[in-house]
C-alpha cells in the first residue's frame, strides 16, 4: 500500500490545497504533519523572538482547527516542537513514505530547509504547489519570472486581461478509517514555544481566532451578513473597530484560506449582491499581494538587502534607542506613536497605520529599514514575508514605487483621524 506525506507549512486547509489532494489521490494511505520549527522562535539580532506571542497563537488556533478538519477526513495529523529535517525522515522511514507533498516557497530560509530535506531523503518524491497565489505562475502572461514588470499597474492589466483565476480544488474524499494512526504527537502552547500567554485587549480591530472555519466564518459576516464588502473601498482606510476592511490578511498569511477562495466569493458576492468599484477594489488588494510575490520570485534575496531591489544606496543609520522609542510609541509625532502602542498590544495595525510608521521609520529617522521590517515579522498576526518586505521596500524608497513618496504625518493624522479619535483610543487609554 503506497503512503504519502502532506507537509503543511502556509496552507493550514483542506479547501483549495493541491497539495493534499493530490496526495489523497495518488496514495491509498496518507499522513499529514506539521512542525512548529524552533528557529522561528528564536529571538532574532534585535532583541525580539522572530514569531511573536500574537502569531503564534493564532498559528496554534489554526493547527488545531486543521488537526480538526483533517480528523474528518480520516487524517492523522502529527504536529511536532522540532526541525523538520530532523523529524521528516524519522517519519518517511517509520511509515515507509513514497513521496512529500507540500507548498512551494523560494525565500531563503524555506529554500535551504527544503533543500537540507531533499538532501537527506534522496530516495524521496518530492513534489511542490505553487498554491498562495492568486494568478498561478504557470497562468501569467511572462515566460519567466525575470520579466515580471517593476511597476504593479503593468503587471495587474496585463494579468487582468490575460489570466483566469482557476477555479477551487475541491477537498478530498474521506478515507477508510484504517487510514488513521495511533498519534501521540502534541500541539504545543505559547510556554513550549517560549513565548508568554496574553489577554486580548479590549480596543483591538483583529478581534479574531485562527484556523479555516474561523476564515470562512469572517468572509460570512463581511461579505453576507453585513454586506460591508460593498462599501470595502470607501472604508479600508480605517483606523478602528473590525469592519473597517476585510481583515482577512492573517488568515491568507497562514494559508488558513486561499486568494482562489476569496476571489470566487467576491465573484458570487458581485453576481447576487451588487457589483461595483468596492467590490473590485478586494481583488486589486488580492492582485497587490500577488505582485509582492512575484516581485520576490523575480529578485529572490535581494528583498532583505538594505539596497532593495533597487540596489540603491541611501544614507542610513541605525540606532538602538530610536528602534526602542519607535516600538514603545515614543516619538514626536502622535499618530505614529498611537499605531505603534496598537501593533505592540494587539499584533495588528491597519494598512494606512503600516505605511506611515514605515515611512517615519525610514524617511524621516533615515533609520535601516529591514529593522522596521524585522520587527513587524515578529509581531504582525498577519506577516507575510513577500508582503512586509515587500510593502517596507516600497515604503522606504528601495522598492517598487515608481514616485518615491514620503508621508506628511500630521496631514495624514488629519485626513485619516481628524477627531483624533483612533490617537486618543491608543495614547489616553
Amino acid at each position: 500500500m503506497s503512503t504519502g506525506l502532506i507537509w503543511f507549512e502556509n496552507n493550514l486547509r483542506v479547501k483549495d490545497n493541491e497539495a493534499l489532494f493530490k496526495a489523497c489521490e495518488n496514495h491509498e494511505s496518507v499522513i499529514a504533519i506539521y512542525c512548529f520549527d524552533p528557529r522561528k522562535f528564536k529571538e532574532t539580532t534585535y532583541g525580539f523572538p522572530k514569531t511573536g506571542k500574537f502569531r503564534a497563537q493564532f498559528l496554534i488556533e489554526s493547527v488545531i482547527q486543521l488537526q480538526q478538519n483533517l480528523a474528518e477526513l480520516n487524517i492523522s495529523f502529527l504536529t511536532f516542537h522540532k526541525k523538520p529535517e530532523e523529524i521528516i525522515p524519522e517519519i518517511v522511514e517509520d511509515h515507509q513514505i513514497e513521496a512529500i507533498y507540500f507548498q512551494e516557497e523560494w525565500t531563503s530560509e524555506e529554500k535551504q530547509l527544503i533543500d537540507a530535506l531533499k538532501n537527506k531523503l534522496q530516495n524521496i518524491d518530492f513534489r511542490s504547489f505553487y498554491t498562495q497565489f492568486l494568478f498561478h505562475p504557470e497562468d501569467i502572461p511572462y515566460d519567466d519570472f525575470s520579466k515580471i514588470p517593476k511597476v504593479y499597474t503593468e503587471f495587474r492589466k496585463k494579468c487582468e486581461k490575460y489570466v483566469d483565476v482557476r477555479d477551487e480544488i475541491e477537498i478530498p474524499q474521506q478515507k477508510p478509517e484504517s487510514n488513521l494512526l495511533k498519534n501521540t504527537s502534541k500541539i504545543p502552547n505559547l510556554e513550549d514555544l517560549g513565548l508568554e500567554n496574553f489577554e486580548q485587549d479590549p480596543r483591538t480591530a483583529f478581534p479574531f481566532k485562527g484556523g479555516e472555519d474561523e476564515a470562512w466564518k469572517r468572509i460570512k459576516h463581511y461579505f453576507w451578513k453585513t454586506k460591508n464588502l460593498a462599501e470595502y473601498k470607501q472604508t479600508r482606510n480605517g483606523l478602528l473597530g473590525k469592519d473597517y476592511s476585510s481583515k482577512l490578511s492573517a488568515w491568507l498569511a497562514n494559508g488558513s484560506i486561499s486568494a482562489v477562495s476569496i476571489y470566487h466569493e467576491i465573484k458570487k458576492f458581485e453576481q447576487e449582491i451588487i457589483k461595483n468599484q468596492d467590490t473590485y477594489w478586494l481583488i486589486f488588494e488580492l492582485i497587490w499581494r500577488d505582485f509582492f510575490k512575484y516581485i520576490s520570485l523575480k529578485h529572490g534575496n535581494s528583498i532583505f538587502f538594505l539596497s532593495g531591489i533597487l540596489n540603491k544606496e541611501l544614507d542610513w543609520n541605525f540606532s538602538k534607542e530610536k528602534l526602542q522609542s519607535w516600538i514603545d510609541g515614543e516619538t514626536k509625532e502622535d499618530f505614529v506613536n498611537a499605531n505603534m502602542k496598537e501593533i505592540a498590544v494587539t499584533g495588528f495595525m491597519s494598512n494606512r497605520g503600516r505605511q506611515n510608521v514605515n515611512s517615519f521609520w525610514a524617511k524621516e529617522l533615515k533609520q535601516d529599514w529591514r529593522a522596521g521590517a524585522a520587527y513587524f515579522e515578529s509581531v504582525l498576526i498577519d506577516y507575510d514575508v513577500h508582503s512586509n518586505w515587500g510593502n517596507w521596500m516600497y515604503n522606504s524608497g528601495v522598492g517598487n514605487d515608481p514616485r518615491d513618496r514620503k508621508f506628511n504625518i500630521k496631514k495624514q493624522a488629519e485626513r485619516y483621524d481628524p477627531n483624533n479619535e483612533y490617537i486618543d483610543t491608543w495614547l489616553k487609554n
